[in-house]
């Protein structure tokens, strides 16, 4: 069984797919980029900026269910250019979590009009 996740704090789907899951004792969110809820445009023009604002629009997504940063255990990430923006996006990343840290794969990819998307699981403890 599944259960939607959806909050007007987090970047609204411009799609086919929903903000985010719960399934048993795990959230799974979509990939979040770094669209401000509010307008509806891209937040920032560096790789900093933009991952303030995906990791806002994913701890509301997180909220949404009652967990935070701690309860998340794996991300994905993609950047835009990875060599070049991968210091400064994992500077800002880290400063969201407590070790330990989730498991994590970050990778380059083509991205439209963003530099970083991340997407997490995340586990509720019973």
């Amino acid at each position: 069984m599944k259960k939607e996740l959806r909050t007007t704090e987090g970047a609204a789907p411009i799609g086919a797919y929903s903000q985010g899951l719960v399934v048993g004792d795990f959230v799974y969110t979509s990939g979040m980029g770094p669209i401000d809820p509010q307008t509806g445009q891209v937040d920032g023009d560096d790789v900093a900026t933009q991952t303030h604002r995906v990791m806002r629009n994913l701890g509301a997504i997180l909220a949404a269910h009652g967990l935070g940063f701690d309860d998340v255990v794996k991300a994905t990430v993609h950047l835009q250019h990875l060599k070049r923006d991968f210091a400064a996006y994992n500077e800002v990343y880290k400063s969201y979590f407590n070790p330990p840290f989730p498991v994590r794969t970050t990778v380059g990819s083509e991205l439209m009009d963003i530099l970083v998307e991340i997407d997490f699981v995340a586990h509720k403890s019973a």
